[in-house]
């Protein structure tokens, strides 16, 4: 599979498949295709689609098949932002944001990660549950807004305010911690809690969060009587 990500800031990928080749959605994200694509639907047993439902994904997994020769997908991002291709090996999974994942090759495996620290779920606006890449493959994922990357060494952290973690490897951790001061909880306009992310481990960012944006809006939309 060969692909190219075109169009920022409403990004599309295009994966070029040989015959045989297929690449696997969570969702209705296919925009175009050749042709020859066959596609079948499934829900890939119990315990995944329910895995993949709770990790903010639909329990139904499409399949798309390049036959009889070559053949031409894309997948456009549901939101203003960038697409990212992670390579997932076996030792190397992946942790992203709930409905972070658009596409992938069908070694990926796609299942829910539990934060092991309940208030990195409840303060920490990732999400108690997130999204695990795992297997062997490429994979496609949505990133809200800009991305910027870093590589934390092991004993390395970055403090990241709520929303703004968009994905990062298995081998890194995470925790909340309370803003310091009462002045800066009341008056900093930065919210009551950070993320703090630990390496080691490689960590995307996002610059504009969907629950940024809707916060941004709200105000300018009639509240109910």
């Amino acid at each position: 599979m060969k692909y190219n990500i075109q169009g920022e800031p409403m990004p599309v990928v295009i994966c070029h498949l040989e015959a045989g080749e297929s690449m696997i959605t969570e969702r209705g994200s296919m925009v175009w295709m050749s042709a020859n694509m066959r596609m079948e639907t499934k829900a890939g047993g119990l315990g995944k689609a329910l895995g993949r439902m709770f990790g903010g994904e639909s329990i139904f997994q499409n399949t798309y098949t390049a036959e009889g020769g070559p053949g031409m997908i894309a997948f456009a991002s549901s939101f203003p932002g960038a697409i990212r291709a992670v390579e997932i090996t076996p030792n190397m999974p992946v942790i992203a944001q709930k409905s972070a994942f658009l596409a992938a090759t069908p070694g990926v495996d796609l299942s829910i990660h539990f934060q092991k620290k309940v208030g990195a779920g409840f303060f920490g606006g990732e999400g108690f549950i997130m999204q695990k890449l795992s297997g062997s493959g490429t994979a496609f994922l949505e990133i809200d807004g800009s991305t910027v990357e870093y590589d934390l060494e092991r004993g390395q952290s970055m403090i990241v305010d709520t929303g703004y973690l968009a994905a990062m490897d298995d081998t890194c951790t995470m925790e909340i911690v309370s803003v310091p001061g009462v002045k800066n909880k009341l008056f900093g306009g930065e919210g009551l809690f950070n993320t703090v992310v630990h390496g080691p481990g490689h960590i995307i960012l996002q610059s504009m969060p969907i629950s940024a944006v809707a916060n941004c809006l709200s105000p300018f939309f009639p509240s109910g009587s």
